[in-house]
């Protein structure tokens, strides 16, 4: 159902996230953590690309980097195929969890992601093993940090996300899914302890600023070396 969903609304989506404040800036804000320099040499994975805004964070932190964005969603990536990017950057359309023989990545930027994965420990680790030894993850994520975290995601979906989204699309289950979806995932600090249990380093919890502060936040960590 939630794949439908996100290729019924591919078409509509960059209208709608941009009119969110600061969606467009936490992407670069946490594409940019992941400290790649130039990019020059490296191979980057945009995991859950969806319609390109992660992809272009990717590529304006690492100019130089070969980039792979991957979508399950059909929709969406023929969205983001749609735009002008240079010859460093293609996608593939296929789940990101189902990925075999692409790595090893020298990085890997997975935003909104880990929250939709099936099964979100055997996601994290499929991330895990498509890094190179030593490779950084930036993952952004919304997470509720509290209980007034909950409340202003509520507020603002059922007041904002959930009604622009139907009016825009004509249809309410995705809006809808992405209210429940954040409050039914982890909180900050038990990411934090899934990414430790899924076999990466030690982790940084960043927090997004204006209304998204402890609702959204990016977790950078990466694969230690030598891990199996």
């Amino acid at each position: 159902m939630v794949l439908r969903e996100f290729d019924a609304a591919g078409r509509w989506y960059d209208r709608l996230v941009g009119a969110n404040p600061g969606y467009h800036r936490d992407l670069r804000r946490a594409a940019g953590a992941l400290a790649l320099d130039s990019g020059r040499g490296l191979r980057l994975l945009d995991a859950g690309c969806g319609t390109g805004a992660s992809t272009a964070a990717l590529l304006r932190a690492a100019p130089r980097a070969e980039i792979v964005g991957v979508d399950a969603s059909a929709s969406m990536l023929a969205e983001a195929r749609a735009k002008d990017w240079p010859p460093s950057v293609s996608f593939v359309h296929a789940r990101t969890e189902e990925l075999a023989g692409a790595g090893p990545f020298d990085g890997v930027l997975a935003a909104y992601l880990a929250r939709n994965f099936d099964d979100a420990d055997a996601g994290l680790g499929r991330l895990r093993e498509l890094l190179r030894p030593g490779a950084p993850i930036a993952l952004h994520e919304y997470t509720l940090r509290d209980a007034r975290a909950r409340a202003v995601w509520t507020a603002v979906c059922w007041s904002v996300i959930i009604p622009m989204g139907t009016v825009t699309t004509g249809r309410t289950a995705l809006w809808r899914y992405l209210w429940r979806s954040v409050l039914d995932f982890d909180g900050p600090a038990a990411l934090t302890a899934r990414l430790r249990a899924a076999g990466f380093g030690p982790v940084r919890c960043l927090p997004a600023g204006g209304w998204q502060r402890g609702i959204a936040h990016t977790f950078l960590t990466h694969r230690p070396e030598g891990r199996a």
